[in-house]
């Protein structure tokens, strides 16, 4: 029906979360209320099957957001003075000029 699997799967889920709230809902809430409520808990799980992130699935993302998390990272700062380094390049601090 032009859907992958993973986003037959997603479209599945969505539909069952979205079934699932409004039978669990509907008493509280009543019809009207309980309807948005249904979009706005399925919405998640409909996105995740259709949308793409730098090229990458939502399971690539989720992946690859965890790795970079669990990594520990030591950040090391190296100062760099640029006109330090400029005024090495000369003799001792003289300024060369053309005339």
């Amino acid at each position: 029906m032009g859907l992958s699997a993973r986003q037959f799967l997603f479209s599945a889920a969505a539909v069952a979360v979205a079934v699932g709230v409004y039978f669990g809902l509907k008493e509280p809430l009543g019809s009207e209320t309980v309807s948005w409520v249904c979009v706005l808990a399925a919405f998640p799980f409909a996105a995740l099957g259709f949308i793409r992130y730098h090229g990458m699935t939502a399971e690539q993302f989720a992946g690859a957001y965890i790795r970079q998390m669990s990594t520990p990272k030591e950040l090391v700062f190296v100062p760099s003075d640029l006109y330090a380094s400029v005024m090495a390049d000369t003799r001792l601090g003289e300024v060369i000029c053309c005339d």
